[in-house]
């Protein structure tokens, strides 16, 4: 399966094999399109019940490796290697803090709290719950506290 959104590219594949024969397929398009590949940009992840297993190197036609990673970001969301599918909100949760840390620091003192809390909301919150509904949580991901 290939999932495109303007050029982000993401490949999911249900075997190694699978993966490195759609690269090329997608490779020889782009090819055709005068297009290419930033493979500086580009990396592999595997999720499943074999994710701690290392894997093949993926090689592109130009004879790129890709290097295997244990987290990815894809359009803001960070998705992190596991059996199943995993999101990560600690960055989310790390630029909650550095947003609602900076409208204390500038109008913190000056403003009413109703003033403070209405700002946090509307450019704070926002931040932490970007692409929420694409990431399955779990019960430690529920309880723990920002």
């Amino acid at each position: 399966m290939v999932i495109l959104y303007g050029d982000d590219i993401l490949i999911i594949a249900p075997s190694i094999t699978g993966l490195q024969r759609m690269l090329h397929a997608c490779e020889r398009e782009f090819h055709w399109l005068d297009m290419a590949v930033n493979f500086k940009k580009s990396c592999c992840m595997r999720i499943g019940h074999r994710c701690d297993i290392n894997c093949a190197k993926i090689v592109s036609l130009a004879g790129n490796d890709l290097p295997w990673v244990t987290d990815i970001r894809h359009l803001g969301i960070h998705i992190v290697r596991s059996r199943l599918f995993k999101c990560s909100v600690d960055i989310a949760k790390r630029s909650f803090y550095r947003a609602a840390n900076a409208v204390f620091g500038k109008i913190g003192r000056f403003a009413s709290d109703e003033v403070v809390l209405k700002i946090i909301h509307s450019k704070c919150v926002p931040i932490l719950l970007y692409g929420l509904e694409a990431c399955p949580l779990n019960k430690a991901d529920l309880n723990s506290s920002l």
